[in-house]
């Protein structure tokens, strides 16, 4: 039996832990993910963090191919995620169609919760959006920032506060329960990050690892990855 330990951003969650849950089943091996913000899990294999395969932005795998911690030519990309809005369930939706609507709800918004922009894909989004909307001043002191999209979505949930709002990596949102998924943000604040996997370079177990990241990027795959939120090119 081999044990696959995977580092992983945490926009693939839903995804690694459903196809982990069938790798296992189907031959006997065993998948341990750790999930975490892109940059802090980047971090940890620059490190020299113990790890079989990467999952992360195609832009960080390919900064860890070059500094020879991933294996030059593995990376197989899983899809497009953008980043939406969410609000606790039941509770009223705002609207963020456009980018004046939107920028009106952010303002009347108590709280926006979002993964921390100093190591989360989504974070940096979420701060290049407000700068954008011209909003960034009156706005910073009411966001409240997380290790990641889960956890954010997981406090949101929880919380029994009005006018809270989560912005967030989509395939983050729709794997939590307790929050609704409002809707993307608009095109011209929205920026669509590729994901990809890729086996380390120092892996104890790569045939394994390379047979979990094929069953994950496979083409018979992307019906479950577009559930959970990933975008594909036209074939």
């Amino acid at each position: 039996m081999a044990v696959v330990r995977i580092l992983s951003a945490g926009a693939a969650r839903a995804v690694v832990e459903h196809f982990a849950a069938a790798f296992e089943r189907e031959t006997g091996n065993q998948v341990r993910a750790d999930f975490s913000a892109a940059g802090a899990v980047k971090a940890r294999v620059v490190a020299g963090e113990a790890v079989d395969a990467a999952i992360l932005t195609g832009a960080l795998i390919e900064e860890l191919i070059s500094l020879g911690h991933l294996v030059s030519g593995s990376r197989t990309d899983l899809g497009r995620v953008g980043t939406g809005v969410a609000v606790r369930a039941g509770t009223p939706l705002p609207e963020v169609s456009n980018a004046r609507a939107l920028r009106g709800n952010i303002l009347a918004a108590k709280k926006i919760v979002c993964p921390d922009p100093a190591t989360a894909t989504a974070g940096k989004v979420v701060m290049r959006m407000v700068e954008g909307l011209g909003i960034a001043g009156e706005v910073t002191p009411r966001m409240q920032y997380f290790p990641n999209g889960y956890t954010a979505m997981k406090w949101l949930a929880a919380s029994r506060g009005v006018l809270e709002m989560g912005i967030t990596q989509i395939t983050e949102i729709l794997a939590n329960r307790g929050v609704t998924y409002v809707g993307p943000l608009p095109d011209e604040l929205q920026m669509k990050t590729v994901y990809s996997a890729a086996l380390a370079t120092r892996a104890q177990s790569p045939e394994a690892a390379g047979d979990f990241i094929a069953r994950l990027t496979a083409p018979s795959a992307r019906p479950v990855l577009a559930k959970a939120g990933y975008e594909f090119d036209e074939p």
